[in-house]
């Protein structure tokens, strides 16, 4: 498993993408699967970015671990920021006009479509969230 901590802020989403994209390299992940996960990066790490410690700065922590049998790749985000968990919202309703449709959850409805698995915890005053996708 190879993890990485560093300031929440979105300037840092290239640093997380690059260091999450180096161990799928290594895994020899297909560049279809690779997208899916860049935007799910993307999406994640700014929300724990502009949302996570409201008016102050902390860290995010994020950790990937591959497995072989059946190869899977594991991401999992870490903050100490407000509890909140992504997975308790509805969906939006993707079939209404963008006139229509209630602001926010578009992002986080994508990931749970890319990704085979989308997990959220609260633990010992972290919010943890866990994307799996079989490669």
């Amino acid at each position: 498993m190879k993890e990485l901590t560093l300031k929440a802020d979105v300037k840092n989403i290239p640093v997380v993408t690059d260091f999450v994209n180096e161990a799928l390299e290594e895994a020899e992940c297909p560049i279809k699967i690779q997208m899916q996960i860049d935007v799910v990066l993307d999406e994640i790490f700014a929300n724990i970015a502009l949302y996570a410690y409201e008016n102050s700065e902390g860290d995010a922590t994020v950790c990937v671990d591959v497995s072989d049998e059946p190869k899977v790749i594991s991401i999992t985000f870490k903050d100490r920021g407000m509890p909140f968990d992504p997975l308790s919202r509805e969906d939006p309703d993707v079939t209404l006009s963008v006139e229509d449709r209630k602001i926010g959850g578009l992002g986080i409805f994508m990931v749970k479509k890319m990704m085979d698995e989308v997990v959220y915890r609260y633990e010992d005053g972290m919010n943890v969230l866990t994307v799996r996708k079989k490669m």
